[in-house]
């Protein structure tokens, strides 16, 4: 499976039993703060965000879901390695941006992806 779609995937995966799948994809454009190349100590930002209707997960486990082999689920219950989120997060500081995860159990997850917008040097 190509490395990007590890996001949507885990969507649908983890989508709570008997409700259809329903994930939102959109963009914005912001700033992320004390960058040390920017004089505002800020930077333009390209933002993508994924939000699903799924099973979501406590918050607390937000940082710890993009460890490598880390499940927060039994793989009797869903299948899976664990790796997937580790490599969109691996791809995406690759970038040098950043992503995190929002989530409450049974309400679904916003996975947000920061990228810093880059100058063309022509």
């Amino acid at each position: 499976m190509h490395r990007t779609i590890y996001l949507i995937s885990n969507s649908l995966k983890f989508s709570n039993p008997g409700i259809y799948p329903n994930i939102q994809i959109w963009s914005e454009q912001g700033e992320a703060a004390n960058n040390s190349t920017s004089p505002e100590g800020k930077v333009p930002v390209h933002k993508i965000m994924i939000r699903d209707n799924g099973i979501g997960f406590e918050q607390k486990f937000a940082e710890d879901i993009f460890i490598v082999f880390i499940r927060l689920h039994s793989y009797h219950q869903i299948e899976g390695t664990g790796i997937g989120l580790s490599i969109c997060k691996k791809i995406v500081e690759m970038h040098e941006g950043e992503i995190s995860a929002e989530s409450l159990p049974g309400k679904g997850s916003t996975f947000v992806i920061s990228l810093p917008e880059k100058k063309n040097n022509y």
